[in-house]
């Protein structure tokens, strides 16, 4: 999902008629049905207009250029990529993080600087290892650039066109510069610089096709990623099942495999008390789906509870650790299986009381992780104590499973309704 594409002299144009955040703010509520933010809108016209001068400085004229693509299952945007080919005529693309920021302060984190946003000073990512997770992210999860026997070469670089550094300033501090020489940083006297970057890795133009070959590739986790995140949780002994434990999870594991050799969605309900060990069941599961490369991600309404695992996986592996409000926008069937851990905190929507009014109409968050997944597992506790707006329950996901032709599995079944 993106709000802009197209040629390069055609994006420079826009630029040059002032066009540009006009059309981005047009499709953005177009997408989301609301209103950007003026600051947003602002650092469109400023930034962008900037990448247009770069883009004629150094005579990319026949690229792709993608602006504010959305990273697949997650809220995070790129600001822009541009595609071509190289020297040999391989397939690249470039992703340019665009800072409006003119200056930077020491933080505490070895990644992390400050700076001011929104009119306070915040802890941030270093621009080059902000940028660098965005290549990773898409390496690992974007079909274009790691499958066939050519997939496209993905480079990355943060532009900060409004700043100006001194010989001593923290932003090139040396614990960067392993960062930097990965992911190259352009301030506001580079422009020539980064346009012979640019030029360097896509000389051949030609970008068009490299562009639709982009937007018409899919989301989904690579081999090497399914096979890091659940070697990573195999062996753990915080993850090792032990008697009742290792029944449900062999029971879990055939009924979601049965799930590929039905055309309906299938909806696995795995009801325990606490103490039961559910979570390390579903982490287990996951593993070990990941494994057999079937793209399984886990699921939940607790911050803390995934901030943890995220922790425990690493940042590589995080992608697969999500949100249940995180498949607002996710295409049909995206993932393989949905791991829904501590289900009683679905919520009735996926917007809080600080999303824009217009998207209060959405469709309930059940639904969401219901279409988002083939096969679907909730691990669900009724005696769990509920938080304010959080309504799931056994009833509840039975019912929606039900209600949208799921094939249902109970562990441990349900009950026989007595004979009159």
């Amino acid at each position: 999902m993106r709000l802009y594409s197209g040629l390069s002299t055609h994006f420079c144009r826009d630029a040059a008629h002032n066009q540009i955040a006009e059309k981005l703010r047009a499709a953005f509520f177009r997408q989301y049905r609301y209103e950007p933010p003026p600051s947003e809108v602002n650092a469109w016209r400023n930034s962008l207009r900037a990448v247009a001068q770069v883009f004629e400085e150094g005579g990319l004229d026949d690229h792709g250029v993608i602006l504010e693509y959305r990273l697949p299952l997650t809220s995070k945007r790129l600001d822009c990529l541009v595609c071509g080919k190289d020297g040999a005529g391989s397939e690249r693309a470039i992703i340019i993080e665009l800072k409006q920021w003119e200056r930077c302060g020491e933080a505490v984190g070895e990644r992390l600087v400050t700076t001011r946003v929104g009119g306070a000073e915040r802890e941030v990512l270093h621009p080059a290892a902000q940028v660098g997770q965005y290549k990773l992210y898409l390496e690992d999860t974007h079909t274009a650039f790691y499958e066939g026997d050519h997939p496209i070469g993905l480079g990355a670089c943060a532009y900060l066109h409004n700043y100006f550094p001194d010989p001593d300033d923290v932003l090139f501090a040396d614990r960067f510069r392993e960062l930097i020489a990965s992911y190259p940083l352009f301030t506001g006297d580079d422009a020539d610089r980064l346009a012979q970057h640019l030029l360097a890795q896509l000389e051949k133009g030609d970008g068009l096709p490299v562009l639709a070959r982009i937007e018409e590739s899919k989301y989904r986790p690579s081999k090497n990623l399914m096979e890091h995140v659940g070697g990573m949780i195999r062996g753990k002994p915080e993850y090792v099942l032990l008697d009742e434990q290792l029944v449900v999870f062999e029971k879990v594991l055939a009924c979601a495999r049965a799930g590929f050799d039905d055309r309906r969605k299938t909806v696995l309900l795995v009801k325990g008390g606490p103490g039961t060990g559910k979570s390390v069941i579903a982490i287990n599961v996951m593993s070990t789906l990941l494994l057999d490369h079937v793209n399984a991600q886990y699921a939940t309404g607790s911050r803390a509870f995934t901030e943890t695992l995220r922790e425990v996986i690493g940042t590589r592996g995080a992608v697969q650790f999500k949100y249940f409000n995180s498949y607002q926008d996710a295409e049909p069937d995206a993932v393989d299986v949905l791991i829904c851990d501590e289900a009683h905190r679905i919520r009735e929507t996926s917007y809080s009381r600080f999303s824009p009014k217009r998207r209060l109409t959405a469709k309930p968050q059940i639904a969401e992780l219901l279409d988002a997944a083939k096969v679907a597992v909730f691990f669900v506790d009724d005696r769990q104590v509920v938080r304010p707006g959080e309504i799931g329950s056994v009833d509840y996901i039975r019912d929606a499973a039900e209600d949208t032709g799921c094939r249902l599995f109970e562990c441990p079944r349900r009950a026989a309704s007595p004979e009159p």
